[in-house]
């Protein structure tokens, strides 16, 4: 079982954390990550591309010229695909890419990347994070007590709203709570930062 030091917001050891051995000390399975990662950033797509097929440009009402006796290929319209203006044949239309994984695969990915956290000692525990009141700079002391100098996902049990706005002018970091842990989040960002709350919540949920 996988043991991490406990840190206060002053960026003093407490004491130590045991964590899931089903959640934080498993091998990391980067094939699996990855089939995870493409499904999110295809979740994310806007898919609103469009081109306009013949039936949609303007023109071409008339018939360019008769259809025999000119010595030239017959055309039906002057904005037929062939013709400089004309629709696009087989062109991108609005669409949705994205696609659903199974769910075992899904948590499989999510515990690869927090056990990877844990091995690379990028994962930070607190006792806890609130503030009495918004404050950008008491915040970004936090991250440097915590030596943190680097983007940083912020996992609390839930949302503090103080601490929420308090970060959320601090390039590189992001606050989310446990219930919004992800895949994508967590590999995106250099230091992973949980609450003694968010850690319990996330072994009960992904340690089944």
């Amino acid at each position: 079982m996988p043991k991490v030091a406990l840190y206060d917001i002053t960026g003093a050891q407490i004491g130590e954390v045991e964590l899931s051995d089903a959640v934080f000390g498993i091998k990391p399975n980067p094939h699996v990550v990855h089939d995870v990662v493409v499904m999110q950033q295809a979740s994310m797509r806007a898919g609103t591309h469009k081109t306009k097929g013949r039936s949609e440009v303007s023109g071409g009402g008339r018939k360019p010229w008769r259809q025999k006796g000119t010595g030239r290929a017959r055309q039906g319209s002057i904005r037929a695909p062939q013709w400089r203006g004309g629709g696009t044949v087989f062109g991108p239309q609005p669409r949705s890419y994205a696609f659903k994984l199974p769910k075992k695969v899904r948590r499989l990915a999510l515990r690869s990347v927090l056990s990877a956290k844990v091995l690379e000692n990028d994962l930070i525990v607190l006792d806890q994070l609130t503030m009495d009141a918004p404050k950008t700079k008491r915040f970004a002391e936090v991250l440097k007590n915590l030596k943190v100098e680097r983007k940083a996902l912020v996992v609390a049990g839930e949302i503090d709203e103080n601490v929420a706005l308090s970060a959320r002018n601090i390039p590189g970091v992001k606050y989310i709570s446990a219930a919004g842990i992800n895949v994508l989040d967590v590999i995106g960002h250099d230091k992973l930062i949980m609450t003694q709350d968010a850690v319990r919540k996330v072994e009960e949920v992904f340690a089944q």
